[in-house]
């Protein structure tokens, strides 16, 4: 089989498809025109997030039989069209579900420890002890949305701390030690903390509107490492000036570029979180650890030599 290789990754996804006869070629420059002039050549191809395989990219690749995303959300890919096409779909959600769980308890504990900002101040000669006095993760209701990998890893880590942590998902009975299955009326009744595992979709894009902040019935604090779109960022800003929301730690903003490489905006919004104190801020790394990048990368070959060998 012939794999077209579109963004850089570990290199252990080549060596070890080459050991297992795979014919591999890399293009990580070429522009979005330029694939789809030449990926009718390829069986499979491995991506992370740099072109979007849309419907006219997918009906151009005729002998395409998988698509390996490194990483968890497919949200690039036009997933209708390709189960049509009878592509198949391959994602590594395993690959980075504990650097992502450890980046949620990470930001949570430098927010409600004020620990960026005390340490900043005493380096600055400021030495302020009553106005950094932190608040516990300990005893507090942690309301997850969605779990997977991702939410699951988040949850075992947060119950060491001795949170309460309850979820809700759109499958049925996934209770387990860590955990306990709600209703989303239900969680947004009891949660203290509030965080997002759950991929883009059409259901999932804003859902965390106005009025959803409103229906929170108490104030808390907001975390989102899933994707930047599930916020409607303007309602967040307005929950955090008000105190509904006590603080946010956000690893993905709603102005990411496709690619998440960048921004793509500047606005209002976007100025307050970056300089208000209340706010985490961190360029899409939750799932951005040395060990990720290799697990990521062992779980697309696993799957690869398991589906194709």
């Amino acid at each position: 089989m012939k794999i077209l290789l579109l963004d850089k990754n570990h290199p252990l996804i080549t060596n070890q498809l080459l050991a297992k006869n795979f014919i591999l070629e890399e293009d990580f420059t070429s522009s979005y025109d330029e694939v789809c002039g030449k990926i009718q050549n390829y069986d499979g191809v491995i991506i992370r997030s740099r072109i979007p395989l849309d419907k006219n990219f997918l009906e151009k690749g005729i002998n395409l039989k998988f698509i390996a995303r490194v990483g968890a959300g497919m949200e690039n890919i036009d997933i209708p069209v390709a189960e049509k096409l009878g592509i198949q779909l391959i994602n590594s959600p395993e690959g980075n579900r504990d650097s992502v769980a450890e980046h949620v308890v990470g930001m949570l504990l430098i927010l409600m420890n004020r620990l960026f900002i005390a340490s900043n101040e005493v380096k600055k000669g400021i030495w302020l002890r009553e106005e950094n006095r932190g608040d516990e993760l300990l005893g507090k209701t942690v309301g997850l949305i969605g779990y997977g990998n991702m939410g699951k890893a988040t949850a075992k880590r947060l119950s060491g701390f001795g949170c309460k942590v309850i979820f809700h998902d759109i499958l049925p009975d996934l209770s387990d030690e860590f955990a306990t299955q709600v209703s989303l009326e239900e969680l947004k009744e009891k949660a203290e903390v509030l965080s997002l595992h759950i991929p883009l979709t059409d259901e999932t894009h804003y859902l965390i509107d106005s009025k959803f902040i409103n229906e929170m019935k108490n104030d808390f604090y907001f975390v989102n490492t899933a994707r930047g779109k599930n916020v409607e960022t303007k309602y967040l800003v307005e929950a955090l000036k008000s105190g509904k929301v006590k603080g946010a730690c956000l690893d993905v903003l709603e102005y990411e570029k496709s690619s998440f490489e960048n921004l793509e905006a500047d606005n209002e919004d976007l100025t307050y979180l970056l300089n208000s104190e209340k706010v985490i801020v961190t360029p899409h790394i939750a799932g951005w650890t040395y060990q990720s990048k290799e697990k990521l990368a062992q779980v697309i070959v696993d799957k690869i030599i398991a589906a194709f060998c």
